[in-house]
């Protein structure tokens, strides 16, 4: 039986933290809460394994030292599988080979215990800007709608607007690829944890708020009935 993540809160991009001691996973989660981000969380290897087997995310932190299967056979099982998300090993051990192991089988860095949180965010930001293809920029813009990542703010023109967590979400998963269609599958993948459950309706609810917040922007979000949603700007149309 598959034990369910452990959620923390919901945000920008998804993570996946495979560690079975407590107040590290605890503390670990609340670092990357602060930042925006989503994070499931479980504790041991086979229950991690099985998770990765159906689910994506677009990073994994990866503890080594795991019950029922260690984080070499997790990471070795992803590999196989072709997965080419980015992991970062969390180990205690600081022998080289164990850490040329964990390079060998596929780990993109890896840290060990006991490290500094402000390390595990830096490495973190690196993987994450890799895997988005090395975009570094933290500004999204569509014509006249601006979303800055780090100041977590929007602006249409010149006046700001205030969006509540989902609705930045949303926006910005929308604003990260503008003219892409995204499935309502997919938007309600990045606006809810893995355990959550969100009614049909939910995404519809989240782009009429948004739609009604971005008014007089010459930038909207367009339905395309039973395919999705996309954010199209009309500047100089």
């Amino acid at each position: 039986m598959i034990l369910p993540p452990q959620p923390c809160e919901e945000k920008e991009v998804r993570i996946f933290l495979v560690e079975d001691t407590q107040d590290v996973g605890e503390a670990i989660c609340r670092r990357f809460q602060q930042t925006g981000h989503t994070v499931d969380w479980v504790a041991d290897g086979v229950s991690a394994s099985e998770i990765l087997s159906f689910t994506d995310y677009d990073l994994i932190i990866l503890d080594v030292m795991l019950p029922g299967m260690d984080g070499f056979a997790v990471l070795k099982a992803l590999r196989q599988a072709g997965s080419g998300v980015p992991v970062l090993v969390l180990t205690a051990r600081s022998e080289i080979d164990d850490r040329v192991s964990a390079l060998d089988l596929g780990a993109d860095d890896y840290l060990v215990k006991p490290f500094d949180f402000r390390e595990l965010e830096a490495r973190a930001r690196v993987l994450l800007r890799r895997r988005s293809g090395g975009e570094a920029t933290n500004l999204l813009v569509c014509g006249d709608v601006s979303l800055d990542r780090t100041n977590r703010s929007v602006r249409v023109g010149k006046r700001e607007v205030q969006l509540k967590r989902r609705e930045m979400t949303l926006l910005e998963v929308l604003a990260s690829r503008p003219g892409k269609v995204f499935s309502k599958e997919e938007l309600l993948d990045r606006l809810f944890g893995f355990d959550e459950a969100a009614g049909a309706n939910a995404i519809e609810l989240y782009v009429g708020r948004l739609r009604k917040k971005l008014e007089g922007a010459q930038t909207r979000i367009v339905t395309l009935r039973g395919v999705g949603y996309q954010l199209v700007s009309d500047a100089g149309a």
